[in-house]
């Protein structure tokens, strides 16, 4: 987010900052959450089950690149605290990304799939805490964990 090429105070005076950060995280949203995770969790995994445990394993390599650098939905939402406006969008994102996995949940025909999803993005979103504090395992910790939560919202 800090990082800037070029001559950050000219971008500054011609659009508000938090303009270039609300269409940084809709861009973010459609390379990232669309364009890579979801697209590459449904092109690993044959049934809905298999692409929910693929989330992990393209989180796995995701913390492993050298350009890791965190979630921004979830840095937005933390370090914007006086831009309400952020907060929201950034939230926003993250649901849009429960949603995805309620879907999945759905679809795998697990109970309670609004619940499951939130349990699930609460592993999602601590392994890339963890990831960042130099757990590069992180993913396939929460993988693990992942299949006792499948195992308690079967039907």
């Amino acid at each position: 987010m800090g990082v800037c090429i070029g001559d950050c105070g000219a971008v500054y005076r011609h659009f508000a900052k938090h303009e270039l950060v609300l269409a940084f995280l809709e861009l973010r949203e459609h390379r990232w959450t669309l364009g890579w995770i979801e697209a590459e969790a449904r092109a690993r995994g044959t049934t809905p089950e298999a692409q929910l445990f693929a989330i992990f394993d393209v989180f796995d390599e995701w913390f492993r690149s050298e350009d890791f650098e965190g979630c921004s939905f979830i840095n937005v939402l933390l370090e914007m605290s006086a831009e309400a406006d952020l907060q929201r969008a950034s939230a926003l994102y993250l649901k849009n990304i429960r949603s995805i996995v309620g879907r999945l949940a759905e679809d795998t025909g697990l109970r309670d799939p609004g619940s499951f999803a939130h349990s699930w993005h609460i592993l999602n979103e601590r392994s890339i805490v963890a990831a960042a504090e130099g757990d590069v395992e992180a993913a396939q910790r929460a993988k693990s964990m992942a299949q006792l939560l499948i195992e308690q919202h079967r039907g």
